[in-house]
């Protein structure tokens, strides 16, 4: 049994979506963002950087942190959506590593500046969302090689569709880029997908295709808003 500490953020939404791909059983622990709940214990046992999702192991006794850290332990718990031969892992790792270290940075950075920050930073709006169509346009290119990033459906995919989805969020542009569109439908579509961004709870406002409720958008910017000035406190 794994126990997961999440909440609705596209980082979070990475893990539930192995979790169901890869039908594993699992009990959710939903954790308060706005009210600090990730930088107190228990939650920093499982998580010492204070920021989900962070997973237990009941079986194992191990707490993992780290999104994309945690996608490979249950890759290879269950030996599935990671090959095990060098060539083909070193490729899904290549792609899991981008959205480590792209897609999901400058998608947040975007995020923050377009959407929470209280004073609107032009300069800093444009050039994330400059960056994450850059970025948008390398996946592009892949995937007009290839059905799947990595050739075979794997956690690579599943990493970078939870960002990518939520491109209407971060101001970023899709048009043009027939091959991402093609791949993000694909996707949308297994049962595991669905199912994993519905965990801990399914915000529609996050899911990049226009379904919008303004309240849950309101109290959505505003629990966000709060982060973020609390994090330039700390």
């Amino acid at each position: 049994m794994i126990d997961l500490y999440t909440a609705a953020t596209p980082n979070g939404y990475k893990v539930s979506i192995a979790l169901e791909e890869m039908a594993l059983d699992y009990e959710t622990h939903t954790i308060d963002l706005r009210s600090g709940e990730q930088k107190k214990e228990p939650f920093l046992t499982h998580s010492p950087n204070g920021r989900i999702p962070a997973i237990y192991d009941r079986d194992k006794e191990l707490s993992i942190f780290e999104s994309g850290a945690i996608m490979v332990y249950l890759a290879e718990k269950t030996g599935k959506f990671l090959p095990t031969d060098v060539v083909g892992r070193s490729r899904v790792m290549q792609w899991l590593m981008f959205q480590m270290g792209g897609i999901g940075p400058m998608m947040g950075q975007a995020n923050v500046f377009y959407r929470y920050f209280p004073e609107k930073i032009q300069p800093a709006i444009d050039r994330y969302q400059a960056e994450g169509r850059r970025l948008f346009e390398v996946l592009d290119t892949q995937l007009g090689k290839t059905e799947y990033l990595a050739g075979d459906y794997s956690i690579a995919d599943m990493a970078n569709w939870a960002w990518v989805r939520t491109h209407n969020w971060s101001g970023i542009s899709r048009e043009g880029l027939d091959n991402l569109a093609r791949w993000h439908n694909a996707i949308k579509i297994r049962p595991g997908a669905e199912r994993g961004i519905a965990v801990p709870v399914d915000i529609r406002l996050l899911r990049g295709d226009g379904e919008e409720n303004k309240k849950d958008t309101e109290d959505f910017i505003k629990g966000a808003q709060a982060m973020v000035q609390g994090a330039d406190k700390d």
